[in-house]
């Protein structure tokens, strides 16, 4: 089939909505990239491939363009797909080490990252590499653009294509996200009156404090951040840490925090502990991270026709949110001795539950609704890139399955994914997968030490569970 380069008006699918604008953007473009790590000894790419093409029409989205109208408003038009035109089979040297082909696999995620779409094709690709690293016998690559969707709508198509190893036939489940600590119940009328008058209060001060992080205060320049101009335009080194799911739950039930707030805090350890081994006065450098929320309703994954249906309560789309969360410093501790992991986790879990019962996130996309209504949407992707130029890093965590899935009878090991054009030094992705919790760490290529950094975030882990279990 040939793409229709003559579009009637009919064909028109629907608005790209505001946020879609905003991440597909002149000062702005992310793309999602996610990895499965295939099993062997034989895998046969032709029969993923026929299965692909069958599955992927499942969202109208895969077959749309996006294409500018009058007063720079985005819509998306269907087109007639070419399907071997999204199919990528990199040519590699033949025989070589392990070794060579993790680095050789290294590059070309860096590269695919920073090479744009095709201009007139759907915003998503396949990458087959078919040679073996340490890791897989092969990798199969989806390369999506954030406009498509956000990490839940995308990674929420992947496991639709996939199912269960042990039966097909059932459901995959996913590990629960809920909190161990007890609620202290309503209280009194003056608690509730407090309660308000505190919402409110941080509410103002969360907001305001967004606002001046994300128009004029930066964060300072660390190991972690270089500052640099178009630094998403760069080649980035990605490196992935694989955790046991059970110890991190183990240090959940412990704790009375989360999942996430396990995840974030010792990532976030790690990362201060890596910045003191390579600048010791960066222990107590300013620096946020920004934790990205959910803002759907807690619940599992639905199926994409499930999704897309008019007032889903998962919906399909871009349904997040920026948490400015100050990543906690290294104070009054001698050199040879280490703070305690602990500490960073119940800093994190105090920021981010604070954060999300106020209602600054409501006024930042009302912040940001107001920009595109009169300066147009290039002016809140301007807000966004912004935001994201003046942090030192982003964190996003996404739970997959519990049990082992394959594509097309193709066991997968391992499932990671990270997010390319992000102005930003350092960008981290946690997904669990299989009873690990499997971390992708992207990060700009001849500033951060990707050995150095991995092994600390994997030391930060061991620490963590040695002082909690």
């Amino acid at each position: 089939m040939e793409f229709e380069r003559e579009l009637e008006d009919e064909e028109v699918v629907a608005p790209v909505s505001p946020t879609g604008q905003y991440l597909a953007s002149s000062v702005l473009s992310l793309t999602i990239i996610a990895v499965l790590e295939l099993e062997g000894p034989v895998i046969d790419y032709s029969r993923i491939l026929s299965f692909l093409k069958d599955f992927l029409p499942i969202n109208p989205r895969f077959s749309s363009i996006m294409v500018e109208e009058d007063e720079g408003v985005k819509k998306w038009k269907k087109v007639d797909v070419k399907f071997n035109e999204h199919i990528i089979v990199p040519v590699f040297p033949q025989g070589m080490s392990l070794d060579f082909y993790d680095e050789q696999l290294n590059d070309y995620l860096s590269k695919i990252a920073m090479d744009p779409f095709p201009q007139g094709q759907p915003l998503w690709q396949i990458h087959f590499v078919k040679y073996p690293t340490n890791n897989a016998h092969g990798n199969l690559i989806f390369k999506l653009h954030h406009a498509l969707g956000d990490g839940y709508s995308l990674i929420g198509v992947l496991l639709s294509c996939l199912q269960r190893v042990d039966n097909p036939f059932l459901p995959l489940t996913f590990p629960s996200r809920q909190s161990n600590s007890k609620s202290s119940g309503g209280g009194g009328r003056f608690d509730r009156v407090t309660k308000v008058f505190s919402g409110f209060f941080n509410t103002m001060l969360d907001f305001g404090w967004s606002f001046v992080k994300s128009s004029v205060m930066e964060d300072d320049i660390s190991p972690i951040r270089s500052g640099d101009m178009e630094v998403e335009f760069r080649p980035m080194n990605i490196t992935t840490v694989s955790l046991s799911l059970d110890h991190i739950k183990q240090i959940k039930a412990k704790l009375g925090v989360t999942i996430n707030d396990v995840i974030t805090g010792a990532v976030l350890f790690g990362i201060r502990k890596y910045m003191e081994g390579e600048s010791y006065e960066s222990r107590n450098a300013n620096s946020t991270a920004l934790v990205l929320l959910n803002t759907r309703s807690l619940g599992g994954y639905k199926s994409v026709s499930e999704m897309i249906k008019p007032n889903a309560k998962m919906p399909w789309g871009n349904h997040f949110a920026f948490l400015h969360v100050p990543i906690p410093k290294l104070l009054n501790c001698p050199r040879d001795n280490s703070s305690n992991p602990i500490d960073f986790v119940f800093d994190v879990h105090k920021m981010v539950k604070k954060k999300r019962n106020s209602a600054a996130v409501h006024l930042t996309g009302r912040l940001l609704e107001t920009l595109r209504k009169f300066r147009g949407p290039e002016a809140s992707a301007k807000y966004i890139h912004s935001t994201l130029e003046n942090s030192s890093m982003c964190i996003s965590n996404v739970i997959g399955p519990v049990e082992q899935m394959a594509m097309a009878n193709h066991p997968v090991r391992g499932l990671y994914f990270f997010v390319a054009g992000s102005p930003q030094s350092l960008v981290t992705t946690a997904i669990s997968y299989m009873e690990k919790v499997w971390i992708c760490m992207e990060m700009e290529k001849g500033f951060i030490d990707s050995y150095k950094l991995k092994a600390c975030v994997e030391d930060a882990f061991e620490m963590l569970f040695k002082a909690t279990v």
